[in-house]
Parts: structure tokens; C-alpha cells; sequence
């Protein structure tokens, strides 16, 4: 059975060739492909968001579906529909785009509160609804949104339901200027774009995730993974309402979204067991969207990310 790092690499060298730099996101999209969890990023236009997922999804050798999100979508847009047959005077299920490996939901803020709650059911039970009827949905299925975080007219935010069921939520950023240098040297000639080929499959994936399952997490670590989750509920729970910094903390989906993604990460860096320093790597990732910022925090220009910060750095570090 191949190891973390060989099929890390071979993944990261094939994504590589369409995508430059975002090394972070990268081993972040193979920990949620292990781990069986949907990630949202965020960041602002052009920062190959879309592309980054749909490479990931060829190198992967996996079915791909994009949905581009907009005011005017529909549930069944997503989930699809029943259509009726004239020839047979039947009506059959038309299976919408949901129905796929990795499902890229591009701009999933600008879809009204129905399309984005249709996709509850697929992240959570990996399953839909058509006509009375349940169809259950390939495996592996993932769920990639991207969101704009600076343009907000015309849409609707992600009610916290649907956030809690993102393993992940990742911060795109700029590329350096080398990084940018290289993209026009790669991307300036139109005749000549990169061509990316499967490097691994599905079952593939689902193998591997045998090998992650024996990751080794000592009861040492889960006391550290359940203490960094309750600590964030200290912060809004028992605490004067004018000095509270949060609304509510993070949900037990963190806990076990910490313990999943941690024993990925490990495996992926070719370790066989669960350090606390990968637990507080993966902490803000996990965390940032899980939580809900008071007015007082957000008036002192705190973020989720400075609390997330401090949460990790006050509690306790176990010992082994």
C-alpha cells in the first residue's frame, strides 16, 4: 500500500502543473479527501479557487460537476427532478449535478436559503431526495464551495447548519510575486495550457483510508482535542454579557472534525500517530467558522482566527 507522502507527492506534482503555489490548501484538500470531509474557501476572485478543485479532481480521476451558484437557482438545479416520459407515461428521476464524486459549488453565498439547504442532506447523509424516492450518492463524495468574502450585495450567508458541516475553512490568499511571475509564463500562451492526467482513483481513496484509520491517537491527545472545543464555549458561556467575545462556540462536529483530520495529516507526513502540534496546526482550519463573534469582539477588531490563537495557547499541552 502506498504511503502518505509518495501519494501526497505524486497528487501535489500533478495539481502542480495547473496550479502554482496554495501548498497549504493543497495538503488541506488531501486531509479532507482522507478524512471524508467538504471544505469552503474563501478568498477573493481570481485566486484560482475553482481551478485549484478542479485539478484536484483530475488528478484524483474522480467524476467532477461544477455548479455555478446564483440568485435565480433552483433545489432541483442541484439535487435534480422528476421528468415525465410521454412514451411510457412514467415519471422518472433526472439525477442533477449533485450526483458526482467531487462537486465544486462555485460562489455558494449567492444561492437563496433553498438551494444551499438542499444541499444539507447530499453533505450530511450523502444522499438525496427525488420524488418521495432516496438515491443514495457515489463514493467518495465531497462538497467543495468557494465563497467571495468582500462582495456581499446580492447574497445570502451561509446560516451557521451549514457551515458547522464544512471540515474545513480555508483562507485563499495572493500568491508571492515568483509565484505570479511563473503563473504568466505558464498560463500567457494560449496555445500551449497545461494538460493534467489521473494519478490515482477513487478506490484508491477509499483503500487509503484504511491505512488512516490506524493512525494511533492517544487518550492524552483526545483529552487535548476536547479541551481546545470546550474552551471556545467558555468564551461565550458563564461569561457577563458585556465582556462575552463569543455567541456560541464550537460545536462537537469540531471535535471530531480535529480527531478525523489530525490522524489524515499524520498519515500524510508519514506519521503513525496524532501529535498535539498537528492538532494546533489544523485548530484554526477546524475552528474559524464554527464560532460567532460577539459585536463587542468585532469592535475591538478581534477575528476568529486571533481567538482561535489564544484558545491554543492557553490550554494546556499534554505532556506525550
Amino acid at each position: 500500500m502506498l504511503t502518505g507522502p509518495v501519494w501526497s507527492q505524486k497528487l501535489r506534482d500533478e495539481i502542480g502543473k495547473a496550479v502554482i503555489g496554495q501548498n497549504d490548501a493543497v495538503e488541506r484538500l488531501l486531509v479532507a479527501l482522507l478524512a471524508n470531509g467538504h471544505v469552503l474557501l474563501e478568498g477573493m476572485p481570481g485566486l484560482a479557487k475553482t481551478l485549484l478543485v478542479k485539478s484536484l479532481g483530475t488528478a484524483l480521476g474522480v467524476q467532477f460537476e461544477r455548479i455555478q451558484f446564483t440568485p435565480d437557482l433552483l433545489p432541483s438545479d442541484v439535487v435534480g427532478t422528476m421528468i415525465f416520459q410521454p412514451k411510457t407515461g412514467e415519471f422518472l428521476p433526472h439525477r442533477g449535478p449533485i450526483f458526482a464524486n467531487l462537486v465544486l459549488a462555485d460562489e455558494i453565498n449567492r444561492a437563496p436559503a433553498k438551494v444551499q439547504s438542499a444541499l444539507l442532506e447530499a453533505m450530511q447523509e450523502r444522499q438525496v431526495t427525488i420524488g418521495g424516492t432516496t438515491h443514495p450518492l457515489p463514493k467518495p463524495f465531497f462538497v467543495m464551495a468557494t465563497q467571495n468574502p468582500v462582495e456581499q450585495e446580492g447574497t445570502y450567508p451561509l446560516p451557521e447548519a451549514q457551515t458547522d458541516r464544512f471540515l474545513f475553512k480555508l483562507i485563499v490568499d495572493y500568491p508571492t510575486a515568483d509565484e505570479e511571475a511563473t503563473m504568466m509564463q505558464r498560463w500567457g500562451q494560449v496555445t500551449q495550457q497545461p494538460a493534467l492526467q489521473p494519478v490515482s482513483s477513487g478506490e484508491e481513496l477509499l483503500e487509503l483510508r484504511k491505512a488512516v484509520d490506524q493512525v494511533h491517537v492517544s487518550q492524552a491527545v483526545q483529552a487535548y482535542i476536547l479541551s481546545l472545543v470546550r474552551n471556545t464555549r467558555m468564551l461565550a458561556d458563564g461569561v457577563p454579557q458585556g465582556k462575552r467575545r463569543l455567541n456560541f462556540g464550537a460545536s462537537p462536529r469540531a471535535s471530531l472534525a480535529l480527531f478525523a483530520a489530525g490522524r489524515a495529516l499524520a498519515w500524510l507526513r508519514g506519521q503513525d500517530f496524532l501529535s498535539p502540534a498537528l492538532v494546533q496546526e489544523l485548530a484554526p482550519d477546524v475552528l474559524r467558522h464554527r464560532i460567532g463573534l460577539t459585536y463587542e469582539a468585532e469592535a475591538a477588531e478581534l477575528t476568529a482566527d486571533k481567538i482561535v490563537a489564544e484558545v491554543v495557547e492557553k490550554t494546556p499541552v499534554p505532556a506525550k
